[in-house]
């Protein structure tokens, strides 16, 4: 199981350093994504560099989209420990994960990426006043972009041509439609190195990715899930991963329905766990389920190498 919960220690920027925090980035989200963007989710690779176990994280939640993305940028001198700040966004999650566009702060340094395209044979796309770098298949691949000193975009050619329209206010931006954008706003007021955020058919697709053991355990996630409206999570990461995880239904009916169907999850996960990793740490022990209202909330707190198996997070791989 591929996560993007540690998304952000696996790519590098297009940036420099600069004072940008999550909030910063959800109110660039807000004003310059496509307005159908299903989920965002952002990382602070900067602070989580400082954990002891960074390299093993990275190593063990980087999935091959990422990787990919990665290994392209650095043809431009990009490389991931550059990165300080990263905020990604999927119209869809049944999508590919190749789909996935986002934004990037950290260190930039432009004549050198300039020099490297070339050096590449990657000729410059005008994207409105802005030269895009098309890394893979043209622009039908990944594009990326420097929108100013701090701050560099990514993405299919076509979503990179939206974001600059967006910007120009000649394209409906994500903060149009204001549930996502809201979401993103208050998770990232939270000051989380790792948050994320999920409206509509996105909220199941998240959550089937979370739960590991999907070759045994057979379950309607569309349907267990039709009564969400919303989604929202954060992480924080120090000696211990500390999961949030918040469920917003559309009737406090729905909510005790939901909170049902993940205390049955849970313990499904428990016997699972166990027989796959006999002896060791269970994280679904310390998995905590509640309702209230239209609300059901997930808690849970595990030490890396338990969530480690369990791959606590979302996948960009679905």
């Amino acid at each position: 199981m591929k996560t993007t919960l540690i998304c952000g220690l696996a790519i590098a920027a297009l940036a420099q350093t600069t004072a940008l925090c999550g909030q910063d980035l959800a109110k660039e989200a807000a004003a310059s994504f496509p307005r159908d963007t299903t989920r965002l989710e952002y990382s602070k690779p900067a602070q989580l560099r400082t954990l002891n176990n960074y390299a093993a994280l990275r190593g063990r939640y980087m999935g091959p989209p990422l990787q990919r993305l990665e290994n392209s940028l650095s043809r431009l001198g990009v490389h991931e420990e550059d990165i300080q700040e990263l905020l990604l966004g999927w119209e869809s999650a049944a999508k590919e994960a190749g789909d996935l566009y986002g934004f990037a702060i950290g260190r930039f340094d432009e004549k050198g990426m300039s020099d490297r395209a070339a050096a590449s044979g990657l000729a410059p796309t005008p994207v409105g006043k802005h030269q895009a770098y098309c890394l893979e298949a043209g622009i039908a691949g990944t594009c990326v972009i420097l929108l100013g000193h701090s701050l560099g975009a990514f993405g299919p050619f076509g979503v990179l041509n939206t974001i600059i329209d967006a910007r120009a206010g000649e394209a409906p931006a994500l903060g149009s439609d204001d549930r996502l954008a809201k979401l993103a706003s208050e998770a990232a007021r939270k000051e989380s190195p790792l948050w994320g955020v999920a409206i509509g058919p996105a909220v199941g697709d998240w959550f089937k990715a979370w739960m590991p053991s999907q070759d045994s355990l057979q379950l309607d996630w569309s349907r267990a899930f039709s009564g969400v409206e919303a989604l929202s999570y954060n992480v924080q990461a120090k000696d211990k991963v500390n999961l949030e995880v918040r469920l917003d239904c559309s009737t406090p009916e729905a909510a005790a329905n939901l909170r049902q169907v993940l205390e049955g999850v849970r313990l499904f996960q428990q016997i699972a766990w166990q027989n796959q990793n006999p002896n060791q740490p269970n994280p679904f022990e310390a998995l905590d389920v509640a309702a209230k209202d239209r609300r059901v909330e997930l808690s849970l707190v595990a030490p890396y190498d338990s969530i480690g198996g369990a791959s606590v997070g979302v996948r960009t791989n679905p």
